[in-house]
């Protein structure tokens, strides 16, 4: 039974949270394209720092080990990232590069004009831009959510219950970020929350793992959060505020700020409440 409830409990959270986050992003705030640049970066950073590493440290490991894990996680990202680049920018990266330098008057207007033509904002972004490092990093946090989900469920069922509408509402922000990433790199819709639906997945190996080795995961489960908010916070600042950094209106950079704090608010008060939740 308590197992029945753990893979229940992980699939709801885990692809439940995408479905709703696509929902959102591509239905109601879908005619917002750059704003929602901003949103992915603010919910991104707020993920990882209000959220994963604050988990992590509470844990009780050492900070130091902690702090290498990150900068290790930020290495590798920065590597899988190249290496994505270089195997598919031949025809691509290079080819942006020499235009840049040529027009980049024209890149800068077709830049301000994102609002009211994201295709064009979408053909100015690199190929594939922090793709594999969301879909790594989202896998590895998806995992470590499935066994504090286990735990719950194993302590008591409507604690294990409250812990999956927990993390399902803290990570539909996340996932909005996650969702926005991929279609900058330029694919589809159902693309995009197909690679994202099946990160979520990992959610319930993360459960099935935590119901058979519990105790054995505990001791290695800061070191995955600390992974995970590398791979987040590299995207965040590799990726999508280069793109917000370019010449605008005062009303347009007003609206992009505004825009970044919402996403880190919005990621702020869900995880709040999920924690307030959780503690009764």
């Amino acid at each position: 039974m308590t197992l029945l409830a753990i893979l229940v409990g992980t699939l709801a959270a885990g692809i439940g949270s995408v479905w709703l986050a696509a929902w959102l992003s591509f239905g109601i705030v879908s005619r917002y394209t750059q704003h929602m640049l901003s949103l992915a970066a603010g919910a991104l950073l707020a993920t990882a720092f209000l959220h994963l590493l604050p988990e992590a440290f509470e844990a009780g490991v050492e900070p130091h080990n902690l702090f290498m894990t990150l900068l290790f996680g930020l290495l590798f990202f920065f590597l899988l990232d190249k290496a994505e680049l270089w195997h598919h920018g031949h025809e691509h990266h290079h080819g942006d590069v020499h235009q840049g330098h040529n027009h980049q008057d024209a890149h800068d207007h077709a830049h301000s004009q994102a609002t009211t033509a994201p295709h064009d904002h979408g053909a100015h972004t690199k190929p594939l831009a922090g793709g594999w490092a969301i879909l790594a990093g989202d896998s590895v946090h998806c995992f470590g959510d499935g066994v504090l989900i286990a735990s719950a469920f194993m302590v008591d069922l409507k604690l294990g219950v409250v812990a999956a509408l927990a993390v399902l509402a803290h990570e539909v922000p996340h996932h909005m970020g996650d969702l926005v990433v991929l279609r900058q790199g330029s694919q589809s819709r159902q693309t995009a929350v197909l690679k994202v639906s099946l990160a979520g997945a990992i959610t319930a190996l993360g459960g099935l793992a935590g119901y058979a080795l519990l105790d054995q995961l505990h001791g290695v489960l800061p070191y995955m959060l600390a992974i995970a908010s590398s791979s987040f916070i590299y995207v965040a600042l590799a990726d999508l505020i280069p793109q917000l950094q370019k010449r605008l209106t005062s009303r347009e950079t007003a609206a992009q700020i505004v825009w970044l704090m919402s996403g880190i608010a919005l990621v702020s008060a869900v995880s709040v409440l999920a924690h307030s939740f959780t503690a009764h």
